[in-house]
């Protein structure tokens, strides 16, 4: 016979919060469905370590799921799927709803850039008989963790000629790898003297890749020569065409399941990839929306949006005004703008997890932990909100009406404690164009590390918010 409720615990379930972890009475078939989605989540993470290769794997599921170029469209019609692509490094999606789309958009955007150390224009040099890559750390990284790891190099390299060369190695078993050596810590006591910070400098971030001398006595830099030799044998490439390269250093080891209850996600490039692949997912499921739904998978968002693929950038506005045009509606600047501020955006990037390991940087109850759902940051910023979208209060209680409808487990967060620090994301962009915004994404352990760590329910759950605000 089931025990009954007092007065107070009655009372107490009405008005407090009583979240619980959400593995917690979950049916064997709701985790294989959890398990089976992440499996695609992880082999996303291990076939699209750079931006680039993002956007060639989400243009490939789109073209599955029937998405088409809107450059090769002459008109748009309700239900149409179509996509952009901006200079191989960021994708559009959009799936055309009934309504007009002067009443406002429903707007996911997560960014497919992650912290990492791209080589410098002039990278290749010979010493001591080991030849090395110069590197330029990007984003905001801890430069001692991408030490004596095995690295990989990624990217292309574009010729004068106007061919472009793609360059993957270092991840497959059977490949060679790559590493940035440390010193032995017999002869490192003034380098553990140092602060953490200045323990590995970051003109010491070179990359060791090789050590015989070509064999001919009458030349010098014997070792950077034959280096280049093999590089100009496997990929028709000199010296010269460094200049003209985007090659990324990222960690070479594949992600992978966590934990003997293979609970978490253990992998490269999470922030903001996890974002990244539950929204795609996401809109390639949506058929028949009454607004139409955008995704944005977007560059640069790690050094401030900048450039002509960030979210700076034109190119949502652009795409904005080819649908309008194409959908028979008026497309000029005032309408553009109307759009934007009858519109409402998810901006998908990734929370910092709470970690009982580091628990004095943490404000607990602001806090987002495991297996709670996705995190909503109703503003970032840094210490006074600095730097920050703050959604508005009927937007959040919107938000919360449709996900606690849908099944949707969420839990409200900011990152640390208010001193501590603080972070960016998106999302002041799109407000600035006059939208709705607030972010929503994964917790994170390890963020911005080689081996960032996420849980499979909260992944879920991102995607799941995702559906349902597009729909």
């Amino acid at each position: 016979m089931a025990e009954t409720k007092t007065a107070g615990q009655k009372l107490k379930d009405e008005l407090l919060m009583n979240d619980k972890n959400g593995w917690e009475g979950m049916s064997d078939n709701e985790k294989k469905t959890i398990n089976k989605f992440c499996d695609g989540y992880i082999k996303f993470l291990n076939d699209c370590k750079t931006e680039r290769e993002a956007v060639r794997e989400a243009m490939a599921q789109a073209e599955k799921a029937g998405f088409k170029p809107l450059n090769k469209c002459k008109s748009l019609k309700a239900g149409d799927k179509v996509y952009s692509i901006n200079r191989e490094k960021n994708i559009i999606l959009a799936v055309i709803g009934s309504e007009n789309m002067e009443k406002g958009l429903n707007v996911v955007g997560a960014h497919i850039d992650s912290p990492r150390l791209d080589l410098k224009p002039n990278p290749l040099y010979e010493d001591s008989s080991f030849a090395y890559l110069k590197t330029h750390y990007y984003g905001g990284i801890k430069k001692y963790q991408w030490v004596t790891i095995p690295l990989a190099i990624h990217g292309v390299v574009a010729l004068k000629d106007g061919s472009v060369v793609e360059i993957k190695v270092g991840d497959e078993d059977d490949d060679m790898t790559f590493v940035i050596t440390d010193l032995l810590p017999h002869m490192a006591r003034k380098q553990m003297e140092k602060k953490l910070s200045e323990g590995i400098e970051g003109e010491d971030l070179n990359l060791l890749i090789g050590s015989i001398p070509y064999d001919d006595e009458k030349v010098s830099e014997k070792v950077k020569l034959n280096i280049m030799k093999i590089l100009n044998d496997k990929y028709g490439i000199v010296e010269k065409d460094f200049i003209s390269a985007e090659l990324e250093i990222v960690p070479a080891f594949n992600a992978k399941s966590l934990g003997f209850d293979r609970s978490m996600v253990a992998g490269y490039g999470q922030d903001d990839r996890v974002c990244a692949y539950t929204s795609l997912k996401a809109i390639m499921e949506l058929d028949a929306p009454k607004k139409t739904a955008i995704c944005i998978l977007v560059d640069k968002e790690e050094i401030g949006s900048v450039g002509n693929t960030g979210m700076e950038a034109k190119a949502f506005e652009t795409f904005v005004g080819e649908l309008l045009r194409l959908t028979k509606q008026d497309s000029d600047i005032n309408v553009v703008n109307r759009v934007f501020s009858n519109s409402r955006m998810l901006s998908a990037d990734v929370d910092g997890a709470f970690d009982p390991l580091y628990a004095s940087v943490a404000e607990r109850r602001n806090a987002s932990f495991f297996g709670f759902g996705v995190g909503l940051n109703k503003y970032t910023g840094a210490r006074g909100k600095s730097g920050a979208n703050d959604a508005n209060a009927e937007f959040v209680a919107d938000l919360r009406k449709l996900f606690d409808s849908n099944k949707v487990r969420f839990q409200i967060s900011e990152l640390g404690k208010v001193d501590e620090g603080g972070g960016g994301t998106i999302a002041y962009i799109l407000a600035n164009k006059g939208m709705d915004v607030i972010d929503c994404g994964t917790p994170v352990l390890s963020m911005h590390s080689p081996y960032e760590v996420t849980s499979k329910f909260d992944v879920y759950m991102s995607y799941k918010a995702y559906k349902v605000f597009m729909k």
